[in-house]
């Protein structure tokens, strides 16, 4: 049951823009009604809005829990978002299911002492905690969803340029003992997705499936890569997946904290028996859950491990034919899809795939059957 939790606001500052989806005709929308009928799968979403960028728009950052050094609970990917804190201009909007990582309260404390708007959106399950609780008192405006769904996300997103976002919460098992990603993307009009999500949420108080899908760009080519966002419950994510993997001609790899979604499952299985390389490693603890999806899995042949790592191996992460990735904060679950507060990206880019993919097998090559 979620604890109450108190919502505390400071002055909202005003929506920077507003934004107005256009009308698609009639013709087309019966169009896509039917190729949906025909064909069982998501029609892609608008077409992409371009965009370039000055330098590199994107990173990768992978935790290390084996590497000694994490022992010391310093220089994880939280060290690069802290840094990315210090340096933000005007503001700092944090939606994280759970805070308790020094160097960002610190870096948010600090960000705020230094006149950038910082907002934060959490877990009410976690607004007790001592870090969120130093924001408060320091002034913060921290909001709470107050509900029993997760508010699950994991974003950051900095001067309305810059968007960090992955499947780690921003915790010393987030950032130092679990198996997690935290990716870095420059993009304005990403951005501009995310901070409607944000205050959907901070100013409006609307949380899953109250949220509205508005997503003002939700695919974005940046400097030629395609780049597609969706925020569930409201954009039906799964729809998408099930046509990514669909698609797949030679390989799915996944990574899945949590994998109870029969729809998904069986579209793996359906790929395998065409043919297609289906590799996967899930987090020891979730195998035997109730409705979890492992045993279907390697029942049906598909090749499966479990995971080595002593505490989580948090990762909700698919790869299709070495050439897309699909990560964020939604596990591979109908509270996922229906209930929580989550986020999706995918990355259609060969070269941030094979980073994906170093990960993927450093995690398989040390995982059991």
């Amino acid at each position: 049951m979620k604890l109450p939790g108190k919502r505390f606001v400071a002055e909202s500052i005003g929506i920077i823009g507003s934004w107005l989806k256009p009308l698609a005709g009639l013709s087309i929308l019966l169009a896509m009604f039917a190729a949906y009928l025909l064909l069982g799968r998501e029609t892609l979403p608008p077409s992409s809005s371009e965009e370039t960028t000055e330098g590199d728009w994107y990173a990768v950052y992978f935790s290390q829990p084996d590497d000694p050094g994490s022992s010391s609970l310093h220089g994880g990917p939280d060290s690069a978002l802290a840094q990315a804190i210090d340096d933000a201009r005007y503001s700092v909007d944090v939606a994280v299911m759970r805070l308790d990582l020094w160097s960002l309260r610190d870096a948010l404390l600090d960000a705020d002492r230094r006149g950038v708007n910082v907002r934060v959106v959490v877990d009410s399950d976690y607004i007790l905690d001592d870090e969120i609780q130093d924001l408060i008192d320091a002034g913060i405006p921290v909001v709470a969803d107050r509900r029993d769904s997760l508010m699950h996300h994991k974003f950051t997103v900095i001067d309305q340029l810059d968007v960090w976002s992955g499947s780690m919460n921003y915790t010393i098992n987030g950032a130092y003992r679990n198996d997690n990603n935290l990716n870095h993307i420059r993009s304005s009009k990403l951005a501009q997705s995310y901070t409607r999500e944000f205050e959907e949420m901070f100013m409006d108080d609307l949380f899953g499936a109250l949220s509205e899908p508005d997503t003002p760009y939700p695919r974005v080519n940046i400097d030629g890569t395609e780049v597609e966002v969706y925020f569930s419950p409201d954009d039906h994510v799964l729809r998408r997946l099930l046509s990514l993997v669909a698609a797949a001609e030679e390989s799915i790899e996944f990574l899945a904290f949590t994998f109870t979604s029969d729809p998904l499952a069986e579209a793996l299985i359906a790929r395998g028996a065409d043919g297609v390389r289906v590799r996967g490693v899930m987090d020891r603890d979730q195998v035997n859950n109730s409705g979890g999806e492992f045993g279907n899995l390697v029942l049906a042949g598909l090749d499966l491990r479990i995971d080595a790592n002593r505490n989580k191996m948090h990762h909700k992460v698919i790869l299709i034919d070495g050439e897309i990735v699909v990560t964020g904060s939604y596990n591979f679950s109908r509270n996922a899809e229906e209930k929580n507060d989550e986020n999706v990206l995918i990355l259609h880019s060969d070269e941030i795939t094979q980073q994906y993919l170093l990960e993927f097998e450093r995690i398989y090559l040390a995982a059991s059957k």
